[in-house]
């Protein structure tokens, strides 16, 4: 009796074990997580969309709620705040804020080149930079876009005062240009979405002068996290940055799936075969921007040293950009997967 007592007691405990064991994975609550993104859904979205309904960030232990955001530096600016916990948007937009104190770092780089172009109506008659003197453009008053814009004027030969900003909501942003208001030519934007949004609105293709032609060499859109974030729950972190770049190597094979996981979440207009031709258009010059030159191993979600460097650089000598920090204090690779 007293062996089949002891054989008893074991068993009990292989079997708490086996639940304990079985436990933070199948009972663990999942994290709730809001990624702010930079504007509303477009097509360079898709991969964020096609990872919460494949379930990658389920996977990951995370109940992922995405909002639209307006502009790259409200966005950041709402995970300084604690409103959300991770935003997408504009690096340069993001280290202008951090290094006037805002918590927050780059966990990871989507966009790893800049899209940003000034982009015209081909009835403007402007064939250079040089021919917007005098005239109008309209841009969104948070819009990372408007970081560069004044060197690449520079590097045109142009002053600031040589050309009138007017700021609209982003909404009105492409409807604004197709009307002209206020007479404007055109408008600051990404090329990875503002052309495709202009021919879908019924508009012709219009004239783009891209800021790296202008001495502009950037790092684009940056997953980014709050400080405290990453010093408290870097386990979190870890884990959302893990299932964002899963999904975005998926969106890479399967671009259609990302564009049609947009679509079921976002409906309406997207759910439509021309509000899913626009996307996959914006999507794939996304896709084609993953990988920066100095990135030669092609590791997604990599924070390039010399990118970094290189567009540091530029914001102290053109954009007045006050910091004594190195490029490293912007941004870590840490949460990267092995």
């Amino acid at each position: 009796m007293k062996h089949l007592r002891i054989t008893s007691v074991a068993l009990g405990t292989a079997l708490l074990a086996a639940v304990i064991q079985l436990a933070p994975n199948e009972a663990r609550a999942e994290d709730d997580v809001r990624l702010r993104l930079n504007w509303m859904y477009y097509g360079s979205h898709a991969g964020f969309a096609l990872g919460k309904d494949k379930g990658y960030y389920k996977e990951h232990g995370i109940n992922l709620d995405i909002r639209s955001g307006n502009g790259s530096g409200s966005a950041h600016r709402l995970v300084a705040n604690g409103d959300s916990t991770f935003s997408y948007g504009s690096c340069a937009s993001m280290t202008n804020l951090a290094a006037q104190g805002a918590p927050l770092i780059s966990v990871a780089v989507i966009d790893a080149m800049g899209t940003e172009a000034i982009i015209v109506r081909p009835d403007a008659g402007v064939k250079a930079i040089g021919d917007l003197k005098g005239k109008a453009l309209l841009t969104t008053a948070n819009a990372g876009v408007n970081t560069f814009f004044p060197l690449v004027l520079k590097n045109a030969g142009l002053t600031e005062s040589d050309v009138t900003i007017t700021n609209v909501p982003d909404g009105a942003l492409v409807s604004s240009y197709l009307q002209s208001a206020g007479g404007a030519v055109g408008i600051l934007g990404g090329l990875d979405d503002k052309p495709a949004e202009i021919k879908a609105n019924g508009g012709a293709d219009p004239v783009a002068f891209p800021y790296s032609d202008y001495g502009v060499n950037q790092v684009g859109y940056c997953i980014v996290a709050n400080k405290e974030t990453v010093a408290k729950n870097p386990d979190l972190v870890k884990r959302f940055v893990a299932a964002t770049v899963a999904a975005y190597k998926e969106t890479e094979k399967n671009p259609d799936a990302a564009v049609a996981s947009m679509a079921d979440i976002v409906g309406g207009s997207m759910a439509e075969d021309a509000g899913k031709s626009q996307a996959r258009a914006v999507l794939d010059v996304t896709l084609g921007v993953l990988y920066s030159k100095a990135n030669k191993d092609k590791v997604l979600g990599l924070n390039v040293a010399s990118d970094w460097d290189d567009m540091l650089a530029l914001m102290k000598n053109y954009n007045d950009l006050k910091t004594d920090q190195p490029a490293t204090a912007f941004y870590t690779n840490d949460f990267l997967p092995k």
